[in-house]
């Protein structure tokens, strides 16, 4: 087969999984669509697997959050076919108050660590993986810096003066 259409990706995710996976969109080019914390791991599965998708890289896991989202906290996948030179990305959302996803270090064990740091700034809990600790920040932190639940900027600082910064 030769180099691979995001139609021909969608067309094997289709005729697989159905109503499982979004109506995937393309923002620059990039095919894009979401699944659910129950599929997840049977989509990274088909992906990386297939003969002919050889989803075979996994280029990073990171996270966001919206918290005027019901489901809050999204966990991104960007997977990149190295034989087919095409990548896509996969979001799963999940609930803020418990956000559990399967982890992917059975399929990718440099998962490991994207997780980790997932897990340190985002607070999201990859259920089997092998290490789940902080990566980047203190063991005792008792917040996720990354969430949108603090302000940017300490209001009480008295060395940041408005006219330093154009406002």
């Amino acid at each position: 087969m030769g180099k691979l259409s995001n139609q021909q990706v969608v067309q094997s995710l289709t005729s697989k999984f159905g109503d499982r996976i979004s109506v995937p969109n393309e923002p620059f080019g990039l095919l894009t669509f979401e699944t659910s914390v129950g599929n997840i791991s049977e989509v990274l599965r088909f992906l990386k697997e297939d003969k002919e998708l050889k989803f075979n890289y996994l280029t990073d896991i990171t996270g966001i959050h919206f918290p005027e989202q019901e489901l809050s906290i999204g966990v991104i996948y960007h997977l990149h076919s190295l034989s087919n030179n095409i990548r896509v990305r996969i979001k799963v959302f999940l609930d803020g108050m418990a956000p559990h996803i399967p982890t992917a270090t059975s399929l990718w064990e440099g998962a490991n660590w994207m997780e980790r740091e997932s897990y340190d700034f985002f607070g999201i809990i990859f259920d089997g993986h092998p290490n789940l600790i902080r990566i980047l920040n203190v063991d005792d932190m008792t917040v996720f810096p990354m969430r949108r639940e603090h302000p940017l900027e300490d209001p009480n600082r008295v060395d940041k003066k408005d006219y330093f910064f154009g406002r």
